[in-house]
């Protein structure tokens, strides 16, 4: 026998990780004593205990205490007393505890990954290689951050006390993902991780008590879901960050509506893996067995969804099969095994349904033919061909090692089919052909989109989602966001409108020519489709005229309007910034007739009046000059690619503007969102609407695409809650009383669509504050595309 001969006949052999230190920091635990709490290990209040078994065997790990309300409010109350402290602290010192924090990880890390693996039951290779060196990359990274914060985060403070709930399929790496920006920006923490996964989350206690972090900066309280729900509904917490599946994150929405928490959500996902006819399919081959088989396809971004291009469909399905047979199952323990157990029995069966779900619906389920083992909750990597876009297992997240298989024939279809889903969290793109993947790249609808790779992540580059995949950023600088508060100039409290009643005005003296002021949609002025109206009054009680009472299907037509305006999106920002511009100019020209109409309906002085017209100008002035300058970065992670960092649109924003200032405060919360490529349907102040039914004018004679705004005065309350339930709204600005932006909140969770409100209080237009980057940032989504380079 020669030498190729051998070596084609060499087998792998069992390799397994030692697991005696794993074992012996087991066996030497109180794990009923296993609540981390203001520096100390106190157990359960109520002497609750839950099991964490092994995937791999079922055999039973640990009894861990399992937190109660009366545990969480104790972290809580702990965090809150340590973060005058701790955000009071140089970023220094900060940056010293997180770097301390990165170091001590480092020591133990091998202890981190066997740990990780037997608890998880992911192959010991992707803990030790990628879970455990990314997670201490996090705490490094962000020690920079807490050092440069106050230069780069001019006007920002820390958000508070955070409450983070982390799920159980990258259990040490989501840990590090919130709690190292949460330090670094100044709050304290109290993280409650999965139940299946509690002990990376214990070790890393032990790593802070070794690491000087002080008492009760970070609190880590392991149970279910009553831990969970103690900690979205404490008063004492001013943020939420969950990642998790859609359905608690929704739950999650809807729980903290009102209460003017911050909230993040990574949730889940149904990510597009297209191969295009030119790619090299030798590498996207192996770039699929990691973007679904890696950590057995329990992963919100896997590349669940195989979309092919038709010409190599087959002989890429074919390269796939024999990829597939060759598939090691088994220990995760073993560094050969490829894949090893589900995280539980329940997960198991999840994934078994969904499967012959899918069959049933059409699909033609395969596998390789090989032997499970015979304990644990293994399941043999599955390819559905034959899969419509219907079905289950093309639209719903299975969480498992199953891959659904589409062809596609040309490039546009391949984005159409790449966008047929309610997730948008991630996609992967393959082509030699660079101008090919960068065209498409932009057109898809996911926070991040992987050229000729996937499942790439670094602590200096965000990651999140579109869509029901969440809203927020984790790693990088828009990462840092989420645990800072900006200083927005806070106005007053604003009071209920009685429901459904109208105002009482005067006659007015008939010696005008009657106006009848319509609703502006898709670029022209239409009529309401309830033919009702709603009587204004001047300051002085009389009749100043009638504006259109919209109603839902007015709100619909204008939501149309602005998702069929495809030229403004598309517009280059400096076309954009020419058009408002000309907006400026064309509103100046009428600055005397908008002065005296602020005179006539809030009474303010001819001065005041002239300064709110001249203030509103120079708002469009400022932001037709940062529309081509608010731009993305550019992030070079420790590896061979650039990261792209993009600044696109929301999509359709609809704006719910207050009353005080009408003008001002209608130019500075429309125009950041037309700057940034977004088309709007807003909603001018309920009381002064004639401020924004004069400007169609001005709007109709300065190049603005039909549909780029539309205009539907009448009942704020109403028309609010029309806009939170419409799922085709991407983002909702709401300046209204307490009671219309809770209920905004709670109605958005249809698409969890982005909303931010002024939680009761409108803002002082005036200030200089009420303008640019803070506004700018919410008029924006941040995807990052990965460019690999090199040979």
């Amino acid at each position: 026998m020669n030498i190729l001969e051998r070596y084609h006949a060499m087998e792998y052999g069992p390799a397994p990780e030692a697991r005696n230190e794993a074992d012996a920091w087991l066996a030497g635990r109180d794990f009923s004593k296993a609540l981390f709490i203001d520096g100390a290990w106190k157990a359960a209040a109520g002497g609750r205990t839950f099991e964490t078994s092994e995937p791999s065997s079922g055999k039973l790990l640990a009894k861990v205490s399992d937190a109660g309300a009366a545990d969480i409010d104790a972290a809580v109350v702990a965090a809150a007393k340590a973060l005058p402290k701790w955000s009071a602290s140089s970023g220094y010192a900060r940056a010293k505890v997180l770097y301390a924090i990165g170091r001590a990880m480092q020591r133990h890390q091998r202890l981190f990954a066997v740990l990780e693996s037997i608890d998880n039951g992911k192959p010991i290779r992707e803990s030790r290689d990628i879970d455990v060196p990314l997670a201490i990359r996090h705490f490094i990274h962000h020690a920079g951050w807490a050092q440069t914060l106050e230069k780069d985060f001019p006007n920002h403070k820390p958000v508070g006390v955070v409450g983070q709930v982390i799920p159980w399929n990258f259990p040490l790496l989501m840990l590090a993902w919130k709690i190292a920006p949460a330090l670094a920006a100044g709050c304290t923490v109290v993280l409650k991780p999965a139940e299946f996964t509690p002990l990376t989350a214990i070790l890393f206690a032990e790593i802070c008590e070794r690491a000087g972090v002080p008492k009760g900066v970070v609190n880590i309280v392991q149970g279910g879901p009553e831990a969970g729900a103690a900690i979205v509904n404490h008063p004492g917490v001013q943020k939420i960050a969950f990642t998790g599946s859609s359905e608690v994150g929704k739950i999650i929405r809807k729980a903290t509506a009102g209460s003017g928490k911050k909230l993040s959500l990574e949730l889940g996902g149904k990510s597009a893996f297209i191969v295009f006819e030119d790619a090299d399919l030798d590498s996207a081959v192996e770039g699929l067995v990691d973007g679904i088989w890696f950590n057995q396809g329990q992963v919100c971004c896997a590349g669940s969804r195989l979309l092919v291009q038709e010409g190599v469909a087959e002989a890429f399905i074919a390269k796939i099969k024999v990829r597939m047979s060759r598939l090691r199952v088994g220990s995760p323990l073993d560094k050969n095994t490829d894949i090893g157990p589900l995280v539980d029995r329940t997960q198991l069966n999840r994934v078994k349904g969904l499967i012959a779900e899918g069959a049933k619906q059409g699909a033609v389920c395969w596998q390789p033919d090989a032997a499970l083992p015979s304990s644990g909750y293994y399941h043999l990597p599955t390819l559905a061909t034959g899969v419509s876009p219907a079905n289950i297992l093309a639209q719903e997240e299975v969480f498992g090692p199953v891959l659904a298989t589409m062809s596609f024939r040309n490039t546009e279809e391949a984005i159409e089919l790449g966008n047929n889903t309610r997730y948008g969290l991630a996609a992967s793109v393959w082509s030699e052909n660079i101008n090919l993947a960068l065209h498409v790249a932009p057109q898809l609808k996911a926070g991040v989109v992987w050229i000729n790779g996937t499942n790439m992540f670094d602590a200096a580059c965000g990651f999140g989602g579109y869509r029901e995949s969440g809203f927020g950023r984790e790693g990088g600088r828009e990462g840092m966001f989420e645990y800072l508060a900006v200083k927005l100039p806070v106005g007053p409290v604003i009071k209920p409108t009685a429901s459904g009643s109208a105002q009482p005005v005067e006659q007015a003296d008939g010696t005008a020519i009657d106006r009848t002021a319509k609703l502006f949609i898709g670029g022209k002025q239409a009529r309401p489709d309830g033919n009702y109206s709603l009587a204004i009054a001047t300051a002085k009680g009389k009749l100043a005229g009638e504006v259109g009472l919209g109603n839902r299907k007015d709100i619909r037509d204008a939501v149309a309007a602005a998702r069929a305006c495809k030229a403004w999106p598309e517009a280059t920002a400096f076309n954009r910034s020419q058009v408002l511009y000309y907006l400026a100019e064309n509103l100046s020209g009428r600055a005397d007739e908008f002065a005296a109409r602020l005179v006539q309906l809030t009474g303010a002085t001819g001065k005041a009046a002239r300064e709110e017209v001249e203030l509103s100008i120079e708002r469009l002035f400022l932001y037709a000059g940062l529309t081509d300058k608010f731009e993305g970065r550019v992030h070079q992670p420790p590896a061979r690619v650039v990261t792209l960092a993009l600044h696109e649109p929301v999509g359709v924003v609809g704006i719910v503007a207050p009353d005080n200032q009408p003008l001002l405060n209608f130019i500075s919360l429309v125009a950041p969102a037309l700057a940034m490529g977004n088309t709007v349907v807003a909603v001018p102040s309920e009381r002064h609407p004639l401020l924004a039914t004069d400007l169609y004018q001005v709007i109709e004679y300065s190049d603005l695409p039909a549909g780029a705004i539309n205009i539907v005065t009448g009942r704020s309350a109403e028309l609010a809650g029309v806009l939170a339930k419409h799922d085709d709204v991407d983002g909702l600005w709401v300046f209204a009383d307490a009671g219309i932006c809770a209920k905004a909140e709670a109605d958005s969770i249809g698409n969890l669509k982005r909303v931010w409100t002024g939680n009761g209080r409108t803002l002082d237009w005036t200030s200089s504050e009420a303008a640019g980057e803070p506004f700018l940032r919410r008029a924006i989504e941040v995807k990052n595309v990965w460019v690999p380079y090199g040979d």
